[in-house]
């Protein structure tokens, strides 16, 4: 009985600690980049020519 109160004592700590371990998958985000002599146009979502 104490090792059942137990088990389930050290699951209930544990679940919090576990979960926010997985809150972060994902979100990172990564930059975009060019070519020298191009930039981002973020219309088209892609690298465009500069003009001089």
């Amino acid at each position: 009985m104490k090792l059942t109160v137990g088990l389930a004592a050290l699951a209930l700590v544990a679940m919090p600690s576990l979960a926010a371990a997985g809150c972060s998958y994902g979100k990172q985000k990564q930059a975009m980049s060019c070519a020298e002599g191009s930039v981002y146009d973020s219309a088209s979502k892609s690298c465009v020519p500069t003009s001089s």
